[in-house]
């Protein structure tokens, strides 16, 4: 297997990081659009079994380019998902397999954003799953750890653990905090901002299987931070109050696991939601370029992009952290035993183990170990396939005991 990883930032670096204790590769093509950074991520390793690349991932030909350079077999997509269909096309240009974290971005309804789905998340990279299967290709879609993760433990509750499921529920929350030299806690999202931006203004999008026939299919959206509740998360967490948010899950699971309901809610906290308010109320959030004047005449800048270099880089922040993060699926229905069920599937992360084992924050090292695994169970056979895939149509079982291997094991807690 020969993998060209796009992007070196704080998931790219971790997955570095994780992969390169592993054996199941030959090559590792580190590729990002800042050179400085891909050299770095490679420097930090001393594994001659990774190099570094300059890649612009808006271009799917120097994605392809990049690809028949090196002999890649796989591309790994770590970058923002406003890059996932370039990266995306270029893999497929190549004749490459691909994994990403993230899928193709969503558009909203035109005349009813709060109430109908538009261009979901994935529709670009669904509507030419055909051209991949036929090609014999596979693009495994939603990779990382929210979606993903969420995902696999999807597949195992359906398999495993429940008869019939009334509700799949991601419930993502944390206890973590940033903290300056002078012990004052800082705004500093632990994950891309543009990327959170992105989630958390878009309208969420809940799945109900009594609307499948209806036009969008199940799918509905509703306004931004809906249906508020609190929820009790495990290992010291606490409880955490969390918000529907837009995210893959919804998206995926109901194509290959039967539930009744799926959700996908996030503990953001009341700060995080007011500082997003502010941020959408004054065009902050905005990605359309806008005129700025200049010492050097006008300039046209994205205020999300601004937004993002103003606040310090999610993959800098992990010495200035505590706490702990978790990641997992609340499911509800009837078990195998035919009795009411409840259970909560979590992969719960410490920042301080993260920092001393590998030098990574938890979040970022949390999102990047699944990847590592999936790609793991591709080259040894164990997983395979050929279209667009997300990771619910994949056994569970061999994910989740390779997760423990990787010293990363996850949790069942029975209501």
């Amino acid at each position: 297997m020969r993998i060209l990883l796009v992007g070196s930032g704080g998931v790219g670096a971790a997955f570095t990081a994780i992969a390169a204790r592993r054996d199941f590769f030959e090559k590792i093509v580190v590729a990002d659009y800042d050179q400085a950074r891909a050299d770095k991520a490679v420097d930090a390793l001393d594994d001659d079994r990774f190099v570094s690349a300059q890649v612009d991932a808006s271009s799917a030909d120097a994605v392809a380019t990049l690809c028949r350079d090196h002999g890649v077999t796989h591309v790994m997509n770590a970058v923002d998902p406003r890059f996932v269909m370039p990266v995306f096309e270029g893999a497929h240009a190549a004749g490459a397999d691909y994994v990403d974290m993230a899928m193709s971005l969503s558009r909203r309804h035109p005349e009813e954003p709060y109430a109908r789905v538009g261009v979901k998340l994935g529709d670009e990279q669904f509507a030419v799953a055909d051209q991949w299967e036929s090609d014999g290709r596979l693009a495994l879609v939603g990779m990382g750890v929210e979606p993903g993760l969420s995902d696999v433990f999807a597949r195992y509750a359906a398999d495993h653990l429940f008869s019939s499921i009334r509700d799949l529920g991601t419930r993502d929350g944390a206890n973590l905090a940033v903290h300056d030299e002078d012990g004052n806690e800082l705004f500093a999202p632990s994950f891309s901002i543009w990327t959170t931006i992105e989630e958390c203004l878009n309208p969420p999008v809940i799945w109900e299987k009594a609307r499948a026939d209806e036009p969008d299919g199940g799918w509905f959206t509703t306004p931004p931070f809906s249906e508020p509740e609190v929820f009790e998360f495990p290992e010291g967490i606490g409880p955490v109050e969390c918000v529907n948010v837009e995210h893959e899950e919804v998206l995926l699971m109901p194509r290959w696991v039967d539930a009744e309901r799926v959700t996908f809610k996030y503990g953001l906290g009341e700060d995080f939601i007011n500082v997003l308010r502010a941020l959408h109320d004054v065009g902050l959030d905005r990605t359309d370029p806008v005129q700025v004047a200049s010492a050097d005449g006008p300039v046209m800048v994205s205020p999300r992009d601004v937004v993002a270099a103003c606040l310090p880089d999610p993959a800098t922040i992990g010495p200035q952290m505590t706490g702990k993060t978790c990641a997992g699926l609340w499911v509800t229905g009837v078990g195998k035993d035919g009795e009411e069920r409840e259970t909560y599937l979590y992969h719960v992360v410490d920042n301080e183990w993260a920092m001393r084992e590998y030098g990574h924050q938890c979040v970022v090292w949390q999102t990047a170990v699944n990847p590592v695994v999936a790609l793991e169970l591709l080259a040894n056979g164990t997983w395979s396939g050929a279209g667009v895939l997300g990771p619910e149509a994949f056994d569970a079982v061999p994910f989740l005991d390779l997760l423990r291997e990787y010293g990363a094991p996850w949790g069942q807690r029975d209501s």
